[in-house]
C-alpha cells in the first residue's frame, strides 16, 4: 500500500515537471507551425466521423427516451430546449471528450511510445532537434484547440439528432425546432461548458504525450502507454467536470 501511494505521488511529480516544461517550451522559438497544422488535421478531421455518429445518437436517444416523461406532465413543448440544454451543458462535452480520450490519447501514447522504444526520440536529440517541442508541444496545442471545436460540432449534430427524434412521433419544422432551442439558450449556458472543453483537450494531449514520451523499453510498453493514457485521460475528464460543475454552481 505504501509503495502504491509513493508511486502515485511520484507520477504526479513527474507529470507536474512535464507540464512545467510545456509552458517553458511554448514561449520559445522556433515554432513548429507545419507539425501543429498536421496534428490539428489528424486530431480534428479524422475524428469527425466518430463524433458525428455519437453526437447524432446522443440527441436522438435522449429525445426519444425523454418524450414519454415530458408528455405525462404536459411539457412536451419543452423537449427541444431540455434536450439542447442537457447536450450543451454536460452530455456532449463529456461524451465527446471521452471519445477523444479513447481515440486521440491512445494514439498519441502509442505513437510516442513506439518512437521512444525504437530510439527515434534519441535520434532527434542527436540531430539537434528538440523532440519535446516538435512532438509534445504541437500535439498538446492541437488537442487543446481541436477538442472544443469537436464538442461544438457534437452539440450541433446532437441537436439535429434531437430534431429527428422529436419527429419520430410528432411533426415540427426544423426552423421552428431550432428557434425553440436558441430562444431558451443563455450565454451562461455556453460559457462554462465551453471553457471546460479547453481543459479537457489540454489534459487529453498532456497525458497522452506524457505516457508515450516516458514509455519504458520493450515493445510491451507501447501498449501499456496507450492503455494508461486512455484510463488516466478519462479519469481526468471526470475530475475536471466535477470541479467545473462546482465552480459553475458557485459563480453562475
Amino acid at each position: 500500500m505504501r509503495a502504491y501511494i509513493k508511486n502515485i505521488f511520484d507520477e504526479a511529480g513527474k507529470l507536474s515537471l512535464f507540464t512545467g516544461r510545456f509552458f517553458r517550451e511554448i514561449a520559445q522559438r522556433p515554432f513548429q507551425i507545419n507539425e501543429f497544422i498536421r496534428q490539428c488535421y489528424a486530431i480534428g478531421v479524422k475524428t469527425l466521423p466518430l463524433v458525428s455518429i455519437t453526437g447524432f445518437i446522443m440527441g436522438l436517444v435522449l429525445t426519444i427516451q425523454s418524450r414519454p416523461t415530458m408528455s405525462k406532465f404536459g411539457a412536451e413543448s419543452w423537449l427541444p430546449s431540455m434536450v439542447s440544454l442537457s447536450l450543451i451543458r454536460e452530455i456532449a462535452p463529456v461524451i465527446t471528450a471521452l471519445i477523444c480520450a479513447g481515440k486521440i490519447a491512445s494514439g498519441i501514447g502509442a505513437e510516442l511510445g513506439s518512437m521512444k522504444v525504437s530510439e527515434q526520440i534519441d535520434a532527434m536529440e542527436v540531430s539537434a532537434i528538440n523532440p519535446y517541442k516538435y512532438l509534445v508541444v504541437t500535439r498538446i496545442l492541437a488537442t487543446t484547440i481541436m477538442v472544443p471545436i469537436l464538442v461544438f460540432y457534437a452539440d450541433v449534430i446532437g441537436i439535429f439528432g434531437g430534431y429527428v427524434g422529436y419527429n419520430v412521433h410528432g411533426s415540427l419544422g426544423i426552423f421552428r425546432y431550432f428557434s425553440e432551442v436558441i430562444e431558451h439558450l443563455d450565454f451562461l449556458d455556453l460559457l462554462p461548458a465551453t471553457l471546460k472543453t479547453f481543459f479537457f483537450g489540454f489534459f487529453i494531449g498532456l497525458i497522452g504525450c506524457y505516457k508515450g514520451f516516458n514509455a519504458a523499453s520493450g515493445t510491451a510498453s507501447v501498449g501499456l502507454a496507450a492503455n494508461s493514457a486512455v484510463v488516466t485521460a478519462s479519469l481526468s475528464i471526470f475530475i475536471i467536470d466535477m470541479l467545473a460543475v462546482q465552480i459553475t454552481d458557485l459563480f453562475f
